[in-house]
């Protein structure tokens, strides 16, 4: 199963902008607008490295049921990948579950589109 996700680049001050008019419920995103942003290309590049793919893409070819299981699997410690976890889950590339005394991560998003371009903060603000 792909999910694609649409990936946007705003900058931060432009990207709060944004989340304070839909607040107020001056502005309501569009179906067809990005569900995940980034503040540059640099940032999404660190979030999305291609190591971090590997890691996603073990999650989901062996379907690790904790930490503990996906540190055995990769060969990464499990406190770097709690936090390489935890980053990806803020950006909604990945859920982690919480079942008794284990976190089991999950990915959300396969598949990534990315929109930007020099006056697509500003139209979007509008």
């Amino acid at each position: 199963m792909h999910k694609v996700v649409k990936v946007g680049i705003i900058s931060q001050s432009d990207y709060r902008k944004r989340t304070i008019s839909i607040a107020k419920g001056e502005y309501r995103p569009g179906k067809d607008e990005p569900k995940i942003w980034f503040e540059s290309l640099s940032s999404m590049a660190q979030v999305l490295s291609r190591e971090n793919q590997a890691l996603l893409r073990i999650i989901l070819e062996k379907k690790p049921h904790s930490l503990a299981e996906l540190e055995q699997l990769t060969g990464r410690k499990k406190a770097n990948l709690s936090r390489t976890l935890k980053t990806l889950e803020r950006y909604g590339v990945v859920t982690l579950d919480r079942e008794k005394n284990r976190v089991i991560p999950k990915v959300h998003a396969t598949d990534f589109k990315v929109e930007f371009g020099l006056n697509y903060s500003s139209s979007m603000a509008a």
